[in-house]
């Protein structure tokens, strides 16, 4: 086991909870009270401690895997700063101190999350999400690595309709697989390039581009206006149109949309 200093502050319950609020995900398994996911072919064990996290094992191949899971990318300093001149945001970092965004190490595994929750709820989306893992994934101790995208281009759609996709989304994630896309490339485009990459994809639009800036590559200023829980936020505590509001939360569109719908769950 060793120990990872993480910058304060860090509230790893708060920042690790989308891995349970929608229910468990078997590929980031809360467990526990640690998070578990599958890392190089091992099972590693994420716990809190004073400061950081203790990680079980440990090595520096996974080191940024782990900074991923915990947030640590996102300027959380830069964002409370400038929260002070928003009294309305300013409110929601007060009762969310601490709070880290968790982002989605691999692109493909973000990219087949937005398909999934698309136009479903996350309750929904996430047991769909998890009958993939079981059906294409491989078990790693008591977590599941995803489903890696070669095994996904050599399934039929209609596999995937089996474990509930619709068949658009199906089709969507198989032609994913097989396109020529390089995902991992996409990290080193601007923000407008990601986008039209994405969004020449089949199935995948304007909201599941914004959300894999968010997620995946933590870009600061991205904003999915086409989400409607982030809509009901945005009339919920500024009484405003997510439309009108997103130029006024620059340049922490990304953290602010976070801080949003973590405080519309805990009312």
């Amino acid at each position: 086991m060793t120990f990872v200093a993480l910058p304060a502050p860090y509230d790893f319950e708060l920042s690790t909870e989308r891995f349970r609020v929608f229910g468990p995900d078997l590929a980031v398994l809360w467990h526990d009270e640690a998070l578990y996911r599958a890392i190089n072919g091992r099972e590693v064990r994420l716990t809190p401690a004073t400061g950081g996290v203790d990680v079980d094992p440990y090595d520096e191949s996974i080191h940024r895997t782990v900074e991923q899971l915990l947030g640590i990318e996102h300027d959380l300093d830069g964002f409370y700063a400038w929260a002070q001149s928003d009294p309305v945001m300013d409110a929601i970092v007060a009762r969310l101190p601490g709070f880290r965004p968790p982002i989605i190490p691999d692109p493909w595994e973000q990219l087949v999350g937005v398909i999934t929750a698309q136009q479903v709820s996350l309750l929904a989306a996430g047991a769909i999400r998890n009958r993939f893992i079981e059906r294409f994934g491989v078990t790693v101790g008591r977590v599941s690595a995803f489903p890696t995208r070669a095994r996904v281009a050599s399934a039929e759609p209609d596999e995937l309709v089996a474990v509930g996709f619709s068949r658009a989304k199906a089709a969507a994630t198989v032609a994913l697989a097989q396109s020529e896309l390089d995902l991992d490339a996409l990290r080193l485009l601007p923000d407008d390039e990601v986008r039209a990459a994405i969004t020449a994809q089949k199935g995948l639009g304007a909201w599941s581009a914004e959300w894999f800036l968010a997620r995946h590559l933590a870009r600061p200023t991205a904003w999915p206006i086409g989400d409607l829980v982030l809509a009901k936020a945005a009339e919920t505590f500024y009484g405003s149109t997510v439309e009108d509001l997103g130029p006024k939360l620059a340049p922490f569109q990304n953290l602010s949309a976070h801080y949003l719908l973590a405080a519309l769950r805990k009312p």
